[in-house]
């Protein structure tokens, strides 16, 4: 049920004097207020641009109803899976985060083949995760836009990812100002940084992400008993 919709429309992304915008917009000024509780939001289409990304969990078809609000917001999102992938090498993306209630800006590099089988097995690089709220806590922390974070999902299957051992935070006004979110991957590391300041660094031992993150499972469940530890 994550609450995330995308629509391919230049309201919610476009380019201007050489800067890519991402545009959140209110999903009742499409269809009205009345709509997030009764409509029903269809993704389905039978062309690339449209094509639904994600049927698991909802996240095609969706009926609204008083318990369960149709998403509020709708936004754009990116994707470079037809055009670019790369194993090894230095990313880096100069972006400055937005505000508001209701959205998760996110840039991710996701696999482009699953060759070691499915999520987290092959791997998840999230470069910058944050929120939009100004004023989000979680108990005594804050959680909003002044928080980010730089995390790597993996793990045999779903129930031993262990993203909890690589995973970093940093604080800062990110919505203020443009900031370079990076990830430097090479044969013995993966670094994670924010204005060329590593947040996170990941250099797992001889044996790979599979002695890193022992797991008490039999040597035959190990995914990445191919190739070099990274």
């Amino acid at each position: 049920w994550e609450f995330q919709y995308y629509t391919n429309n230049r309201s919610n992304s476009y380019t201007r004097d050489g800067t890519l915008y991402l545009k959140p917009t209110l999903t009742a000024d499409a269809f009205g207020e009345a709509f997030l509780t009764s409509g029903t939001l269809d993704l389905w289409g039978l062309a690339d641009p449209n094509y639904c990304t994600g049927n698991s969990f909802y996240g095609c078809l969706r009926v609204g109803n008083p318990d369960n609000y149709i998403n509020p917001i709708q936004s754009a999102r990116i994707r470079t899976i037809k055009s670019f992938a790369m194993r090894y090498g230095k990313v880096e993306v100069e972006a400055q985060l937005p505000r508001g209630d209701w959205i998760w800006p996110a840039i991710w590099m996701l696999p482009k083949h699953e060759a070691y089988g499915s999520w987290p097995a092959s791997g998840e690089i999230d470069i910058m995760e944050s929120r939009g709220n100004n004023d989000l806590k979680c108990g005594e922390n804050s959680i909003g836009n002044d928080a980010y974070s730089a995390t790597l999902h993996w793990g045999p299957s779903f129930y031993y990812n262990r993203y909890e051992m690589t995973g970093a935070e940093k604080h800062s006004n990110w919505a203020d100002a443009f900031h370079r979110f990076g990830a430097e991957w090479d044969e013995n590391s993966l670094k994670l940084t924010v204005d060329d300041e590593v947040i996170l660094d990941v250099n797992p031992p001889d044996g790979g992400f599979w002695e890193y993150g022992n797991f008490e499972l039999p040597d035959e469940s190990n995914p990445w008993r191919e190739g070099d530890k990274m």
